[in-house]
């Protein structure tokens, strides 16, 4: 039996983009379920009751795609985001950032600005014209790179031929990491040694999400140690040969307020010259309020900078009581948004997990007229046009099953870009093929690894 296998186009709901075919399991339903369970483990990553039972597989086109164009939109959010404001304080100002989002950033604009963008995943859908970019997650504590990189430890174990060989194409989120890290320490001539600061408490109380990680660093050429911040101040407050000059910030300010934890020992390493990745100006990239912006257009912007933002971003506008071009013609952009309940979606400028986030169409009228009119008095939020997503076909395992059985899904991509390089193609669906906010901690979708054939 082929390992790839044509299914075609699923009806009106499926698309050409996806390829028409899918991969094969390649052992039994229990064998595949034990190693994604098993690989995935303790890492804080939640039960999946349907899990895949092969990879999902993109044609390379298609694949390289998403990569390409995720590369050329962070550039143009990136841009958008510096120039709302010359300083830090007026970009604060601008976006209307909570307090909490005031901390974290280090005295040289420079350096803020320069490696904020070290890790990004964006949120992208396949709609009726193809990729359409949801959102930028421009942080280094977004999620997929453990996740990715554990799935597809599984899938080359089990696709892999006596040599080695696996007949797909990847990249895997570990190894470019490292290689940004190497670039990096070169760049601000430091010791390659990477402090990954985060907290057990972040991940059900285990440490095996960052074990993994500084597993991989240090037997890849870096030398690497897991800080929780209570410990952070060993990272400094030592001989110079035992620093750590440089880490990944593996966690976010909201997140660690949940759970009740202090930033001052972050503060104190930023202070004594432990640089952690991405900065806090990330956050100014993160927010929908870019998103909005760039989609409006900037002054800036060329003909074709223009163009690739129409054909990839789905309309979307910061709202306010204000009016904006909809098409070829000028709407009041508040009115606009309520009369148009069901093409549209609500979403605060920060947000996780699929929270703060209304479709209009699954929102009762005085709901999301309500909702709308509040966020208008605020101006941190956007409505988006809402994206039909497409499906393709996925082999799916649900819990207690024998054998697989097909779905057609409708995933989420998440290309992952460490130092503007691809690091990975994560995905996040619904296992049983409905439709809805999909996020594996907000709403419990399963996730896999995608990789190109």
């Amino acid at each position: 039996m082929s390992l790839l296998q044509d299914v075609g186009i699923q009806g009106t709901s499926g698309h050409p983009w996806f390829g028409g075919y899918r991969m094969a399991p390649a052992a039994p339903a229990h064998t595949i379920r034990e190693m994604l369970t098993t690989g995935i483990r303790e890492t804080g990553w939640p039960h999946q009751p349907l899990l895949p039972a092969a990879p999902i597989a993109l044609p390379r086109a298609s694949y390289a795609e998403l990569f390409r164009v995720t590369a050329a939109l962070l550039d143009l959010v990136r841009r958008t985001a510096l120039e709302s404001a010359p300083t830090t304080e007026g970009r604060l100002a601008a976006y209307m950032m909570p307090l909490s989002e005031h901390q974290l950033f280090v005295a040289d604009q420079f350096t803020e600005e320069r490696y904020a963008d070290c890790v990004t995943r964006p949120d992208i859908v396949i709609g009726p014209d193809g990729p359409q970019f949801l959102e930028f997650n421009v942080s280094g504590a977004l999620g997929g790179s453990v996740e990715t990189h554990c799935r597809l430890e599984v899938w080359r174990g089990l696709y892999a031929d006596d040599r080695g060989r696996v007949p797909f194409a990847y990249q895997d989120p570990f190894a470019v990491r490292t290689a940004m890290f190497r670039d990096l320490c070169d760049e601000l001539g430091v010791a390659p040694r990477v402090a990954l600061l985060g907290s057990a408490r972040d991940q059900g109380g285990f440490t095996r999400y960052f074990d993994l990680q500084t597993d991989y660093f240090n037997s890849h050429g870096l030398t690497a140690r897991f800080f929780e911040p209570e410990d952070l101040h060993e990272a400094w407050d030592c001989p110079s040969h035992l620093r750590y000059p440089l880490g990944l910030r593996d966690f976010t300010i909201p997140d660690w307020a949940e759970l009740g934890i202090d930033t001052a020992p972050v503060r104190t390493a930023l202070d004594n010259g432990c640089l952690l990745v991405g900065t806090q100006t990330s956050t100014f990239l993160s927010s929908k309020l870019t998103m909005g912006m760039l989609s409006e257009g900037r002054p800036w912007m060329s003909a074709a900078e223009r163009a690739l933002v129409d054909r990839y971003l789905p309309w979307t506008r910061v709202l306010s009581h204000r009016w904006t071009n909809r098409g070829d013609r000028k709407v009041d952009l508040v009115r606009f948004a309520v009369d148009n309940r069901e093409s549209l979606v609500l979403k605060a400028g920060i947000g996780m997990s699929g929270k703060q986030v209304v479709i209009g169409r699954e929102a009762a009228q005085a709901d999301w007229e309500a909702a709308v009119i509040t966020a208008a008095g605020t101006g941190t939020s956007v409505v988006q046009e809402f994206v039909a997503p497409r499906t393709c076909r996925l082999a799916m395992i649900a819990d207690g099953a024998d054998e697989p059985h097909d779905v057609d899904v409708a995933p989420v991509f998440g290309p992952l870009l460490f130092g503007g390089r691809p690091a990975g193609l994560f995905s996040r669906f619904f296992g049983d093929g409905t439709a809805g906010i999909v996020s594996v901690m907000g709403t419990h979708c399963s996730d896999n690894s995608v990789v190109a054939v």
